[in-house]
């Protein structure tokens, strides 16, 4: 099974337009909040903020098969994690301009958007993004239905 930090490569390699620093300390973070028999599915570094012009605010995401994982490995000390569960997913919007993408991910408690990102890669995350949630918000609705 590949490491998140190959996974980020991987998909640096495929898409150099996107702007991140520092991937191996933000891969590292993840890596110590994988839970037991979680698997890595898709995983990638963006800017984290509405704004294309902070580009010094790099977090590695990564899709598992549980849940999306965003963390920062602060330059000092300490980091910054967020975990996404499908329960706490609601919509996801794609915005592109002339250089790079951005995607907004609406959670019941918070907007997260993901900026800086390469334009070519942003149909490929959001589909692996959209589809992952959509067959696990299925299970969701499913546990929902034989508990009432």
């Amino acid at each position: 099974m590949a490491t998140v930090y190959e996974k980020i490569l991987e998909n640096s390699k495929k898409y150099p337009g996107t702007i991140a620093w520092r991937k191996k300390a933000h891969a590292s973070v993840i890596e110590k909040h994988l839970n037991p028999g979680e698997e890595v599915i898709y995983a990638f570094c963006c800017q984290k903020g509405a704004s294309s012009f902070e580009i010094f605010n790099t977090y590695a995401v990564t899709l598992t098969n549980k849940r999306i994982l965003i963390a920062q490995k602060r330059v000092l000390f300490g980091y910054l994690f967020l975990a996404i569960t499908p329960d706490m997913f609601n919509d996801l919007t794609v915005r592109t301009g002339i250089v790079w993408g951005k995607l907004c991910i609406d959670t019941v408690k918070e907007v997260v958007v993901l900026s800086n990102l390469s334009k070519a890669s942003v149909s490929e995350i959001e589909t692996a993004i959209t589809e992952y949630m959509m067959r696990e918000k299925k299970k969701y609705v499913k546990i929902e239905k034989e508990s009432v």
